[in-house]
């Protein structure tokens, strides 16, 4: 249904529960719907009172694929994938930042069509899957409310109701354009909103699940250590280098690391057009992809320094490490041996990442999964 048409995209008899469907992206706005959809029904009917009652549903498919994050678009498939079903009230979950003119959306409410658009990112990366819950809750309690009172014919001409108004800075009303479908919209901005936006797209990118992906590099990782914790000269040169040495050594491995994997796996976002905005959007993309990365390779990076420090522990003997690094074998010196190996070791998997496939790498940037869901949608479609 066009987004300049008029009517309720959804009708339902007033008898009975509401329906409320959670349309969510594959991947985590999924899982997170799925454990939101748990706790909602008891939520709403607590908060709405008059023993109300609401079934959720959730609905996992590519909704924001190959929409260029515009959530004019976004509503508009929401609107038609929601024609001809028996639901109340929609409420969509994405894992993309939305852009509206240059700011980034929280969430889009249409009080017409009993529609919402929630952007997860914009929650932020610290109790995101709480913030989600009391946000759908928010816009499913306040669509409700708008429509039992428009069928009840008593608020017509009222301004409308703004769910988000408690303080839950940095959101805030934002003005849209008059042939947009959206009645009220909230946007976050400033460095606060920034950064809440690229810590949720951080934690929507899951950089835990890149570890596992780098099976190869961390095999390769885990041969070059074997083999430099039994090497005499690493024993001499992990007792005469300096910390800061060591720490430069450090900084340096894992930097190389991070930018072998984002430029072998082709993960740095370019613009395709030239605009503020885009500029923009590549800057937060590329900046979450570095983030992700990085975390990744710090956990590796850690992961290796244990496990070297355990090997050295096992195989080195007090006798044979004085022979050649000429001073005795203590705790401190079995640290800076492991910390000096997992720096080596790092580089070693760096160069064994190249024989990965690059899928699982590939998860860590935005713009490669929308390419697959993409793809994804075109093969629905195709069926």
């Amino acid at each position: 249904m066009a987004a300049d048409e008029k009517g309720p995209a959804m009708t339902k008899s007033s008898e009975g529960a509401t329906v409320v469907a959670l349309l969510a992206d594959p991947d985590a706005p999924t899982e997170v719907a799925q454990r939101i959809a748990r706790r909602l029904p008891d939520r709403l009917a607590k908060k709405s009172g008059e023993e109300r009652q609401f079934d959720v549903t959730v609905v996992s498919e590519p909704i924001t694929a190959g929409a260029a994050e515009d959530p004019p678009t976004v509503m508009r498939r929401i609107m038609e994938r929601a024609n001809g079903e028996d639901w109340d009230i929609v409420v969509a979950l994405t894992d993309l930042p939305l852009h509206s003119h240059g700011r980034k959306l929280v969430v889009d409410l249409s009080y017409e069509y009993s529609l919402a658009l929630l952007s997860l990112p914009s929650l932020g990366g610290w109790r995101q899957e709480t913030r989600a819950l009391r946000a759908v809750e928010k816009a499913v309690l306040s669509l409700a409310g708008r429509r039992d009172a428009e069928a009840e014919e008593e608020t017509r001409g009222a301004p409308l109701q703004r769910p988000f108004d408690e303080p839950l800075a940095p959101v805030r009303p934002d003005p849209f354009v008059e042939d947009e479908s959206a009645d009220l919209r909230y946007i976050t901005g400033g460095p606060r909103g920034y950064m809440r936006v690229l810590g949720g797209m951080v934690r929507a990118n899951r950089p835990w699940r890149l570890v596992p992906g780098l099976s190869k590099g961390l095999a390769a990782a885990l041969a070059t250590g074997a083999v430099a914790t039994v090497n005499g000269t690493m024993w001499s040169l992990a007792v005469t280098l300096s910390t800061p040495r060591l720490v430069i050594a450090m900084v340096g491995s894992v930097a190389l690391m991070i930018i072998w994997l984002i430029v072998d796996a082709h993960l740095w976002h370019r613009k395709s057009e030239v605009s503020p905005e885009a500029w923009q959007r590549a800057v937060l993309y590329n900046a979450s992809t570095v983030l992700t990365v990085g975390i990744g390779v710090l956990v590796c990076y850690v992961g290796l320094l244990v496990i070297n420090l355990a090997w050295a522990y096992f195989i080195l003997t007090g006798q044979v490490f004085a022979m050649f690094a000429r001073t005795q074998l203590h705790a401190g010196e079995y640290l800076t041996l492991a910390w000096l190996v997992a720096s080596v070791a790092t580089v070693g998997g760096a160069l064994g990442s190249s024989l990965e496939s690059d899928e699982a790498i590939r998860a860590a940037a935005y713009s490669k999964r929308e390419q697959q869901r993409r793809e994804r949608l075109q093969k629905h479609r195709g069926d």
